[in-house]
């Protein structure tokens, strides 16, 4: 589903041109690297005119980021046993993808700084190991949600831009699925361990809810002219 959202995306802005700096290209890719609630990388397309006298931009991204999974010992708990055996190993990531509309600002002085709001899809997961307890499993979720913040963007040489962005990402609360258990927002719950419920499970688990953007990066003018 992923693969066909960033397909969709890529295609849906590939034929707008984008102006920069006065100057007309096809289209500008690059990608950035900074803190979204963790490390994470970003590749993305943006393009402008998207019709006569609409004054806004569009942009596409795909990206990974690395994150905290959540507590070893509850998503254990929650999802499996009572079980303490075993030296806990976690590890997080997201897969995500995202569509924006951007806009002119006049927030700041820079030149070319724009406004941006739009579309979230995310896909979480934890691995939680117990190294000698005998148990290895996953935890995951998918994730709509929104997202808006401020991009600028800085000539290095007639082709290249150095992006910063700063933003804000909201994702609705989803079903968690690790093992046999799964656990929704409405309780309709399969297979819960005791008498546990979405919110202990969702205390547990740090799957995107509200992210923090902060990033740096460079964008690439394509049939620069």
């Amino acid at each position: 589903m992923l693969q066909r959202s960033v397909a969709a995306v890529i295609f849906a802005i590939g034929a707008l041109p984008v102006t920069v700096a006065g100057q007309t290209s096809d289209l500008m890719v690059g990608g950035r690297f900074g803190y979204v609630d963790g490390v994470g990388v970003h590749l993305f397309a943006v393009k402008g005119n998207v019709a006569e006298g609409l004054p806004v931009m569009v942009r596409g991204s795909v990206g990974y980021v690395g994150t905290d999974p959540g507590s070893a010992p509850g998503a254990r708990r929650i999802f499996i046993n009572n079980a303490t055996n075993g030296t806990p190993a976690t590890r997080g990531r997201t897969l995500d993808a995202s569509f924006d509309v951007m806009f002119d600002s006049d927030l700041v002085s820079w030149q070319r700084a724009f406004w941006y709001a739009g579309v979230r899809y995310s896909r979480f997961r934890g691995n939680f190991k117990y190294v000698g307890g005998n148990e290895d499993f996953d935890v995951v979720s998918n994730h709509w949600g929104l997202g808006a913040g401020l991009e600028s963007y800085h000539a290095m040489s007639s082709v290249l831009d150095l992006v910063l962005t700063a933003g804000l990402e909201y994702y609705h609360t989803s079903r968690l699925t690790g093992h046999d258990t799964s656990y929704t927002p409405g309780n309709d719950n399969v297979n819960p361990r005791e008498d546990y419920t979405y919110a202990d499970a969702d205390d547990a688990i740090h799957q995107p809810k509200l992210r923090p953007v902060v990033s740096v990066g460079f964008g690439y003018r394509l049939g620069h002219r």
